[in-house]
This record gives structure tokens, C-alpha cells and sequence, in this order.
């Protein structure tokens, strides 16, 4: 495939994968879109199998698996109770997901990431820091929770502190973490934007 996909950080985490002796098995955790990250672990001779919750997103991941003759097995799913066995993935991932729900929502989605993840097997998530320019915008639903417009819908948006999403992988051996803050051009003004991204292995 000639696709370059704009998410960089998934190149490191495909590195990881490749760089294990587990089964070529992934699962991507919010997949839908029109140019699902699944199809770069696909090239790669990855197993793929994504979740979307979105009908629209899911819409369009669709439409990118027809015109691009994969196969992605992306189906309409919730993080929050995934529909695969206890330790069936070697690797899973969720990017620019995840924290679209309550932290105690998160809490579930982890768990739910944990427990189909194979031991030794590893995980990408990242999520959205304080750092983010968006960060007490909207209403203010709970600790660094608000509701916010995207595309003209009222969307939740969970903010954290540096260390803070580590209380999720206490059970977990954290072997990557990068805080990221940078800034771009958007709709002709510019913006910081934060992330912490984690890769942990079961």
C-alpha cells in the first residue's frame, strides 16, 4: 500500500509489535474513519479486527475497506464491553478514542483492554492532557470532564493530569510514555494541542 497515515505514533507502536514473538493479532479500538490505521498493520501482514461505535465512522471505514480490496473485520462495538475472548489479542490499540467518555467509563475500557489482551501482549493508548488548548472549555461535567462541540455534536471530553491515567496500569508493566505539546495551524488559527500517549505490556 502507498496509504501514509497521519497517525506517527502508531508507526512506533507497529515497531514494538514487530519487534515481539507474538501472533500477528490485532485489534483496534475505535477503528472507524475514513483511513482506518488498521490497514498499515494489515500491510504488514498483521490479523486485523477493529470496534467502532460510531454508525457514520463505521460507515466510512467500510467504504476504505471496498475501495482499497481489504478486509479489515471492523463491526460496531463498545470499548466499554468488548466482544472477544479473555486473552485473545496479541496486541490491541486505541488512538484519538478513548477519551471521548467519563474517566470512570475509561476505567471500564481499560479493564475490558486488559482482560482480552494475551500476557506479554501489548497495548497503544493515548489521552488527552491539560496541556490540550481545550482543557475548561465547555461544561464541566466532573474532574477534567466537559462536554464539548466536534462536528456540531456535544461531545465528552476527559483531561488529565501527567500521571494520572497510570492508575489504570498499576497491573501493568508500562514500557512507553511520551507527553506531547505542540502546535499547528487549524482552521487558520493556531493551536496547543496535549496528549500523553502509554505503551504497556500485559
Amino acid at each position: 500500500m502507498k496509504i501514509v497515515f497521519r497517525q506517527v505514533q502508531l508507526y512506533k507502536f507497529l515497531q514494538y509489535c514487530n519487534e515481539t514473538n507474538m501472533d500477528k493479532i490485532v485489534l483496534d479500538c475505535g477503528a472507524g474513519g475514513n483511513c482506518p490505521p488498521l490497514a498499515l498493520f494489515a500491510d504488514h501482514g498483521y490479523k486485523t479486527y477493529g470496534i467502532e461505535l460510531s454508525d457514520s465512522q463505521l460507515e466510512k471505514a467500510k467504504e476504505f475497506e471496498k475501495e482499497n480490496g481489504l478486509k479489515l473485520n471492523i463491526i460496531k462495538g463498545d470499548m466499554r464491553k468488548l466482544s472477544f475472548g479473555d486473552d485473545s489479542m496479541s496486541y490491541v490499540y486505541s488512538w484519538g478514542s478513548i477519551f471521548h467518555m467519563s474517566k470512570n467509563d475509561i476505567a471500564r475500557s481499560i479493564n475490558e483492554i486488559k482482560r482480552v489482551l494475551k500476557p506479554g501482549g501489548l497495548c497503544f493508548v493515548n489521552f488527552l492532557s491539560k496541556d490540550d488548548f481545550r482543557y475548561e472549555q465547555g461544561e464541566k461535567i466532573g474532574y477534567g470532564e466537559y462536554i464539548q462541540d466536534e462536528d456540531g455534536s456535544d461531545v465528552i471530553h476527559s483531561y488529565f493530569d501527567d500521571e494520572e491515567a497510570e492508575k489504570y496500569l498499576r497491573d501493568m508493566n508500562i514500557i512507553y510514555k511520551e507527553k506531547r505539546v505542540f502546535h499547528r495551524i487549524y482552521e487558520g488559527k493556531q493551536i496547543r494541542q496535549g496528549y500523553i500517549d502509554y505503551i504497556f505490556k500485559k
